[in-house]
């Protein structure tokens, strides 16, 4: 896998190889020098004596006591010759290891992506700018609730818990740790440095601290930029430090501002939207002029969370739909026996059904219109999966129940976005990359979800899967330091909407909740398909 750039000229991430007109600048170096010894004449300290080689080209270098504690007999065995390990920690270079003899072939760095369900973690080679092995696992927070609100709740006012919170989210990474070094044989707790980011809630668990006051009006952090932190003290066995990504507010985390450097919208020269979908929506408009950005609940219907037979995208989940005159075809994770449907499963779904006049622009169904519509524990439902394709022989139905709490969550998201437009004075027209984040987005059928109104009308050219975009900002990071001042200045210059705090959001939301919206007018291609497919029914 080849070195990461932060993005190309449309803003998307991308990787591409390392060439001579690209230099790396990433956030550790490795050097090896040589350093004279001791004598009568010279008897100046080993510590000076490093500093002193090394202020030349690295200025005013900041030394702890453990690497002061690595100085003998480091320094003295090899002729003198020694390797020093330094992170750019974005005010002054910060020297953490120091080891005898040249190891400069070795410089690797880690970058980490905290989630609240899931951890995905790389090693990269730092010499190369290549991505060595990558591991993904359950974040082991969940034994204390599969939402984080019931996490918050569970740490509230209690220290012993909120150790178990952290430990959990320590043993996590360190489990992904030996995951990577079982992958690559590269000792990854040798690396030099891990970046990390992930949203608000999830940085205060990592650090042992109480995020109820995220939950609570006025909804402040207890930290929001912790920066580089001591992996020791976080309980993970690392040589180098942990830079954690900055948040600008309790629903604007670091995972954002991660991805905001993954796609380039602080450097763009035209307008990006980055939406980062999930239970949470965060959503980013602007440009290296202006940056706003708004955050909210979306819900966890997006994700296939509260939907009777939703579930996440796993084997025997249902991907992808496709229904013609009641004829349905599915596509299986793992081409298997369908156990449910998941979140691309079911944009799919409904784009389909109402495609084919099965439920209206409310949602509702036309019991008419299909055979496959029928009464199941008291209200209308649609067989979507025969009792022949279950893994245990029974049919899976979507219920109107389901649309109902389908819609209601899409319809917050879009509204998310209308809203941002309407705030900044924008169009549509004006936005070059509609960039869409996080697994939901990955794998979304991009005409689908503009059927639904989950996606702006606009030309699918201009919608951008950019994937795990929190986890792609870190590696930039990871290779190129100067985004630490980038971060700065997204942090000073972005203006944040609360959109919990809109007086007339639910309102507002009301009219998304159709399909694919009651301003019909702003979706011309939605009215184009339905004449499409109705002519193909007759």
């Amino acid at each position: 896998m080849n070195r990461a750039e932060c993005n190309d000229e449309s803003g998307v991430p991308v990787r591409v190889r390392l060439t001579k007109e690209a230099p790396m600048k990433p956030l550790s170096r490795k050097l090896t020098f040589y350093i004279p010894l001791p004598t009568e004449d010279d008897p100046r300290s080993d510590c000076e004596r490093v500093l002193d080689a090394l202020r030349p080209g690295f200025g005013d270098l900041r030394i702890g006591f453990s690497v002061m504690r690595m100085l003998y007999p480091a320094c003295r065995s090899q002729g003198g010759q020694v390797t020093a390990t330094m992170i750019w920690q974005g005010d002054a270079w910060h020297l953490t290891r120091l080891e005898a003899g040249d190891t400069t072939a070795f410089h690797y760095g880690l970058a980490a992506d905290l989630g609240s369900t899931s951890v995905t973690m790389e090693l990269v080679d730092l010499n190369r700018g290549e991505v060595v092995s990558k591991a993904t696992r359950y974040n082991l927070q969940r034994t204390f609730g599969d939402d984080i609100l019931t996490r918050i709740f569970y740490g509230k006012d209690q220290p012993d818990h909120l150790k178990e919170l952290q430990e959990a989210t320590a043993e996590t990474l360190r489990l992904l740790m030996a995951d990577l070094t079982e992958q690559s044989g590269v000792d990854a707790g040798q690396a030099a440095v891990l970046v990390l980011a992930g949203n608000t809630t999830m940085i205060h668990f990592l650090m042992g601290m109480d995020a109820y006051p995220l939950f609570l009006s006025p909804y402040a952090p207890v930290v929001s930029a912790p920066g580089f932190l001591s992996a020791r003290e976080l309980g993970l066995p690392l040589e180098g430090p942990v830079y954690l990504f900055p948040a600008k507010a309790n629903y604007m985390g670091g995972d954002i501002v991660s991805g905001m450097i993954a796609t380039g919208i602080s450097r763009s020269e035209k307008i990006l939207l980055f939406f980062d979908i999930g239970t949470n929506g965060e959503l980013v408009a602007g440009c290296k002029d202006f940056l706003v950005a708004g955050a909210g609940a979306a819900g966890p219907a997006l994700e296939g969370g509260v939907i009777r037979t939703g579930m996440a995208a796993a084997k025997g989940a249902v991907e992808h739909v496709s229904i013609r005159k009641d004829k349905v075809r599915l596509t299986v994770i793992g081409k298997g026996k369908v156990k449910g449907i998941c979140g691309s499963g079911i944009v799919d779904l409904l784009a389909e059904l109402f495609l084919e006049g099965v439920i209206d622009f409310r949602g509702v169904f036309c019991p008419e219109k299909s055979e496959r519509v029928e009464k199941v524990e008291g209200e209308w439902a649609y067989r979507y999966a025969d009792a022949s394709r279950t893994v245990d022989g029974q049919p899976l139905w979507f219920y109107q129940s389901d649309i109902r709490q389908f819609l209601d969550t899409k319809a917050a998201a879009s509204t998310m976005v209308a809203y941002m437009m309407d705030a900044v004075g924008m169009r549509f027209a004006d936005v070059d990359r509609f960039c869409v984040a996080g697994a939901f987005g990955t794998y979304i059928n991009t005409r689908s979800a503009v059927t639904i109104g989950l996606y702006p009308d606009i030309p699918p050219e201009k919608i951008a899967s950019v994937g795990n975009s929190s986890l792609e900002g870190c590696l930039c990071l990871l290779l190129e330091r100067s985004h630490l001042e980038e971060i700065s200045g997204i942090l000073e210059r972005m203006q944040y909407i609360q959109y919990g705090a809109i007086p007339n959001f639910v309102e507002t939301m009301q009219a998304a909740a159709a399909i694919p919206s009651m301003a019909t007018q702003a979706y011309p291609s939605v009215k184009k398909w339905v004449a499409q497919r109705q002519r193909g029914r007759t």
